[in-house]
């Protein structure tokens, strides 16, 4: 449970530090983001989820 918080946490940080130097950027990935089907979304969310565990899967084995 506790690498589940440092992972939490280190989440926030990188978030925090692209909001912090990029605010523009994000806005405008906010926008096209909005354009986007749906379909597109669910897969691109797909694709991140597999890479993460496997990522995760790497390290941990």
């Amino acid at each position: 449970m506790t690498d589940f918080v440092v992972a939490l946490g280190l989440l926030l940080v990188i978030e925090g530090v692209v909001y912090c130097l990029f605010p523009d950027a994000i806005r405008r990935i906010g926008r096209m983001a909005e354009a986007m089907p749906d379909a597109s979304m669910r897969a691109g969310g797909l694709v991140a989820m597999i890479i993460g565990v496997g990522l995760v899967w790497l390290v941990r084995h």
